[in-house]
């Protein structure tokens, strides 16, 4: 039967056919999807099996092969690492094109249902009709958009054709929206699509938040399975553009869109946290993730980053990564899966380090490159990677240093340590003029010693510093916390709000800053 009648007065329907038919077990709404009911829940559950397994017995007995038709010459699957890696090229640039009206997340598939589609001859007329009804996670989208290009074709002919595809689309979503609203419409949202198909590649989907895109994408494969099954027996017919809008801006639904609470602060972003295994970097990514944004903690030790990632929540939250900062394809692969995680970065925590505590003559070669390693250049190769993905995407961004009050501070049996914090300290001030053209915003914070769950401390600096304030290293961020003005002990978390307050949104002009989180040391107070 078709699905013409409002949700409430369709339910009396169908359960007037029940009445009449006793026999009925359920109903197949066209253009909507099954209805069945039974005495009891798990009754209901195999009547909607039985209706689904009948039609799928009947297509596999009457369907015919190639539904999307024959496969276009050059637009087969790329292999799996080249579809991996044109994916992370384009993810930033579609995330920044869907975020147009509103910031996105982003959600990557590239499996073989998507892929098959998109080889196929019928899939630019199949794709343009749009899914068989538009789910409420799809509104104001009511078809992707579709890239034209073969997988192969070079990466600047894509991304100047997807920006041109994008004008279009918005341009067609005005008109859509202009032929079917009234004077009751509720004012036409964001014009910019939730699926972006790309051949060869796979299918990219945005939303809100991550669970959204991702239930976005996984509604468009039921739909590309919905035109597999439709393309095989007969032909896939959608329902029409005014009830589609219909349903897109069903009162009910718009009721539901103004009770909904207010995003969190962080809501959209993405964030990329380096060594948040432990310590300031785990307590950081912890509240960032609290405040709304999508985490990816990176660190050496891929399992303490796994157990927070896994502390934190889901994979629709929190994603870990195995990474070093000394190293350039490392870097570039944290940056990756945040881009096939969730579209992109717009928030880089530079928090990764190391320290050892050596008079002059004591330190060696080593323990200078390793301490520069690490947190002068490592934090250089950091921003660099971020940098270029935030410019792709078009949206800003945040750079958040975690320098130290030893940046300012001329500690004693220190010089490695001290040399390498000063550095970070002034990538702050370079950076912060060079990107804040893009919208790019470079911020540093100085912190006093965080002894508590740090890394650092626990690997050996913390016993280095208690010998050389002679006091036990049980007592040393007791004595720490006696030396300040506010006679407070630095927490992991200390650092982590002021990375928040830097990043939230009310600082929005703030650019080159260091704020210091040392509970007072005079000694190190900015000039």
């Amino acid at each position: 039967m078709p699905w013409r009648r409002p949700g409430f007065q369709l339910g009396l329907d169908i359960a007037e056919l029940h009445r009449a038919s006793p026999g009925m077990i359920g109903v197949v709404l066209g253009g909507h999807g099954i209805t069945a009911w039974g005495a009891t829940s798990q009754e209901c559950e195999a009547n909607s099996l039985e209706i689904i397994h009948g039609a799928q017995r009947y297509l596999d007995e009457h369907g015919a092969g190639e539904p999307f038709g024959s496969e276009i010459a050059g637009f087969r699957a790329l292999p799996a690492p080249q579809r991996r890696a044109r994916a992370v090229e384009l993810a930033p640039l579609l995330r920044g094109l869907a975020s147009t009206d509103r910031p996105q997340v982003g959600h990557y598939t590239g499996d073989g249902v998507v892929l098959d589609f998109l080889a196929g001859s019928k899939h630019p007329r199949l794709a343009a009709l749009g899914t068989s009804c538009p789910d409420h996670f799809l509104r104001t989208k009511v078809a992707p958009l579709v890239l034209d290009l073969p997988p192969a074709a070079p990466l600047a002919e894509v991304a100047d054709r997807l920006r041109e595809l994008h004008a279009a689309y918005r341009a067609a979503y005005r008109g859509y929206y202009e032929r079917h609203a009234t004077a009751d419409s509720p004012p036409m949202r964001g014009a910019d699509p939730a699926i972006v198909l790309v051949p060869g590649v796979g299918m990219f989907s945005f939303g809100a938040d991550k669970q959204t895109a991702r239930v976005v994408g996984e509604f468009y494969v039921n739909a590309i399975n919905v035109m597999r099954g439709a393309e095989s027996v007969s032909a896939y017919a959608p329902i029409g553009e005014s009830e589609k809008f219909r349903i897109e801006y069903w009162q009910l639904e718009e009721a539901k869109l103004r009770r909904r609470p207010r995003p969190k602060a962080l809501a959209a972003r993405v964030a990329l946290v380096t060594g948040a295994g432990s310590g300031i970097g785990q307590a950081t990514a912890r509240r960032l993730a609290a405040e709304g944004a999508c985490v990816v903690l990176a660190d050496r030790d891929g399992a303490a980053a796994g157990q927070a990632a896994a502390d934190i929540g889901t994979a629709d939250v929190a994603v870990d990564v195995t990474a070093d900062v000394t190293d350039e394809a490392s870097i570039a692969g944290a940056f990756a899966v945040a881009a096939l995680a969730f579209g992109g970065v717009d928030l880089v925590v530079n928090n990764a380090g190391l320290s050892v505590s050596k008079p002059l003559a004591d330190t060696t070669a080593a323990d200078w490159d390793i301490q520069h390693a690490v947190m002068a250049r490592g934090s250089f190769l950091v921003s660099r990677e971020a940098a270029r993905v935030m410019r792709a995407q078009g949206m800003g961004g945040d750079i958040v240093y975690i320098c130290s009050k030893n940046a300012v501070f001329a500690g004693p049996s220190n010089v490695a340590y001290g040399a390498a914090k000063a550095d970070q300290a002034h990538q702050v001030r370079l950076l912060a003029a060079e990107l804040g053209e893009f919208g790019i915003r470079v911020n540093g914070i100085n912190p006093d010693a965080v002894v508590r769950g740090s890394g650092i401390f626990a690997g050996g600096w913390g016993a280095q510093r208690a010998a050389v304030y002679g006091v036990p290293e049980s007592g040393l961020g007791a004595f720490y916390a006696q030396r300040t003005l506010l006679k407070r002990e630095v927490l992991p978390e200390h650092v982590a709000a002021a990375v928040f307050v830097l990043t939230a949104g009310e600082l929005s002009l703030t650019t080159g800053l260091h704020i210091p989180v040392d509970a007072g040391v005079a000694a190190a107070f900015l000039r």
